[in-house]
This record gives structure tokens, C-alpha cells and sequence, in this order.
């Protein structure tokens, strides 16, 4: 049986473990149950086959665990006055992206696929989280590598978010937003008004 933490800070570093474990355990279930409750075949009205799918974000969920698991391009830590704030910050990233991805999924309801669909009877979804980013599902998982990232002080973590999975999410949703532009005449100005990843200010420019 692992050692229990006998300092306050250890013990914060270890809740914080828990915390990021959970988080995800509860994106990948939810990914689960996507499938289980995925339509058809049949009701699709156009589809488009991306690279960019469920098992590609599960593979770069795992080379991120490696990163982190190996400790490459982990910082040294800086004392608590500076590693607690960022850990906290990369908690509350964590924590809202899951939030924020679980929301998204069941406002999503059947509209899901893991390939770009659109379905013969699909609606165009922009309330709730939605009404926040146009894409919650990919704006989430952005948000919880990065918090990983800070809770594990790992910069590596963060170039291979940066470099690797955000340009992947954003080529995904704009093959999707292609789609949705032709089926919604309604779409282009949602996605004026709506941030892509990342919530838009209101005076904010186009995106």
C-alpha cells in the first residue's frame, strides 16, 4: 500500500493527484457512453472521415501520461508562495474542463459522432455551454491538458498541447464547422458571435 502523504503540503500535492486521475477517468467514461448511445449508420446524412477521432485523442492522452509519468520536461519546483497557485490554477482547468465536457456531451445528446457527421434530422445546438465556446467537447480537452500540465509543473506538456493537439482540435472543428455551414444557414453568424476554444469578448474581432 503507497505512503500517505504526512505534511500538509503533501498532502495538498496528493488530493491534487486524485483530482486530476478523476477528472479524466470521468472524460473517458463519458467518451463511453458516447458510443454506447451513437446513432445509426443509417440516419447520416453526409459524413466525412477526419484523422483527427476519438483513438487519436486517447493516443495523445497517453503520450501525454508518458510525459508525465516519465518526468520529462518537468520543472523544478519553486516553493509553495509559487507552485500552489499554479497548481491550483491547473485544478480549476481541470476541473471546469470536465464540467465543461460533460455539459457539452449531454446538450450534444445523439448529434455526437466520432467521424464529421451531419445526421438527415440534426439541429443546430448553441445553447448552454455551446452559447460559451462552438466547440466545448475539443475547447475542454485543451483546457484539461493544460491544467495537467500546471498541476505536474511539466512544460513539455505544455509545447506538446500547443504544438500538437490544439492545431489537431482546430483542423477537426473546422472540418465539422464546413459541414455545419452548409447545413445551417444559421451557423455563420453563431460562429461570429461564438469563440472557438476559447470564450469571445464582446468587443472581441472576428476569429
Amino acid at each position: 500500500m503507497p505512503e500517505l502523504p504526512s505534511t500538509a503540503l503533501g498532502w495538498f500535492y496528493f488530493i491534487a493527484v486524485k483530482i486530476v486521475v478523476l477528472c479524466v477517468a470521468t472524460v473517458l467514461a463519458a467518451v463511453g457512453w458516447n458510443f454506447l448511445r451513437a446513432r445509426l449508420s443509417g440516419q447520416v446524412a453526409e459524413r466525412q472521415r477526419s484523422p483527427v477521432a476519438t483513438g487519436t485523442m486517447l493516443l495523445f492522452t497517453f503520450g501525454i501520461y508518458w510525459l508525465i509519468s516519465r518526468q520529462i520536461g518537468v520543472l523544478p519546483r519553486s516553493g509553495p508562495a509559487i507552485d500552489i497557485p499554479v497548481v491550483c490554477l491547473g485544478l480549476a482547468l481541470m476541473v471546469v474542463g470536465c464540467a465543461v465536457n460533460l455539459l457539452g456531451r449531454v446538450r450534444l445528446g445523439r448529434n455526437w459522432a466520432n467521424q464529421v457527421t451531419v445526421y438527415e434530422d440534426q439541429t443546430l445546438v448553441t445553447g448552454g455551454v455551446f452559447g460559451v465556446v462552438r466547440h466545448p467537447l475539443y475547447a475542454s480537452l485543451i483546457w484539461m491538458f493544460y491544467g495537467a500540465s500546471l498541476v505536474y509543473l511539466n512544460y513539455a506538456a505544455v509545447l506538446a498541447t500547443t504544438l500538437v493537439f490544439v492545431p489537431a482540435m482546430y483542423y477537426r472543428a473546422r472540418q465539422e464547422e464546413r459541414l455545419l455551414e452548409g447545413e445551417f444557414s444559421e451557423y455563420a453568424a453563431y460562429r461570429r458571435r461564438v469563440g472557438m476554444f476559447f470564450p469571445r469578448m464582446p468587443m472581441e474581432g472576428k476569429q
